[in-house]
């Protein structure tokens, strides 16, 4: 468990769960390698199931634990980590840019996880290993089109260069806790209590804007 940006005896204002869903091999287990512990292996196995790992950090001087989830792409997995979607705010749809169908799979996972998950579930499109831009196979016009049709976040990463890694993550965590720090005012105000503030160890948390967001920050190999 990697507790990065936090301290173990800090109070847990929040604690987000994110599942990491795609085809089998596109990277899910390095991309929360990376973020998690800013690890890459080159030897990964398959993933059997469902693992998860967690980080804690401060946004916004709350302190927010995010718990993610990696689930296994094999299909003769999906009907036992279709339940590990409950309870998820956060879901990161991945895709390895260097195989056509892995992003064709994309409409396939987003409906499964739309049967599952809670409608106001924040969504982000990763197309990932855009290290190999000799070899994509999918053109970012293509996934920025299904992105915004479908109104999810989309950015493209490298787990092994740990480009845009960190900052997809950041950005998902940012968005739940823009929709989860509204409720929970919007709660405060109707029992008329006053959460008031912690004091915390900030950290440097870019701020979203919402367009450019849902548009995506794309890498390309030069």
């Amino acid at each position: 468990m990697s507790n990065l940006y936090g301290d173990y005896n800090q109070k847990i204002d929040y604690v987000f769960k994110v599942v990491l869903i795609g085809d089998s091999a596109v990277g899910k287990t390095q991309l929360l390698a990376r973020f998690a512990r800013n690890e890459f292996s080159v030897d990964s196995k398959a993933t059997i199931g469902v693992e998860f790992q967690t980080k804690t950090l401060v946004l916004d001087h709350k302190t927010v634990k995010a718990q993610i989830w990696d689930t296994a792409g094999q299909e003769r997995y999906r009907a036992v980590t279709s339940a590990y979607y409950r309870g998820a705010v956060g879901a990161m749809l991945v895709y390895d840019m260097t195989k056509r169908q892995s992003f064709d799979h994309m409409a396939r996972w987003l409906e499964e996880l739309r049967g599952h998950a809670d409608k106001n579930i924040v969504i982000m499109l990763i197309g990932n290993k855009c290290d190999l831009g000799s070899l994509r196979a999918v053109p970012t016009e293509d996934a920025q089109e299904f992105a915004q049709r479908e109104n999810l976040f989309f950015m493209e990463t490298s787990a092994l260069e740990a480009t845009n890694v960190e900052t997809a993550f950041l950005m998902i965590l940012m968005e739940i806790y823009r929709i989860m720090s509204k409720k929970t005012l919007a709660s405060n105000d109707q029992d008329g209590g006053d959460s008031g503030l912690l004091k915390g160890t900030a950290i440097i948390v870019p701020s979203p804007e919402s367009d450019a967001s849902r548009k995506g920050g794309c890498c390309f190999s030069s």
